[in-house]
């Protein structure tokens, strides 16, 4: 057994295991996506802020 088999067992913790990996990649993704649709929001409320004066 690896390093990884040995953190995803328990027996070892100076790491991730590969649980907490993939946790992390999605929550990384969701966040970038999340600050995506903040940004185009926030020249929608610009371009839409514009249209009214």
């Amino acid at each position: 057994m690896g390093r990884a088999g040995e953190r995803d067992a328990g027996t070892r913790s100076d790491g991730l295991t590969t649980d907490e990996r993939e946790e992390l990649a999605r929550l990384r993704r969701e966040n970038r996506r999340l600050t995506e649709d903040v940004e185009i929001l926030k020249r929608a409320t610009a371009f839409f802020a514009k249209e009214i004066r």
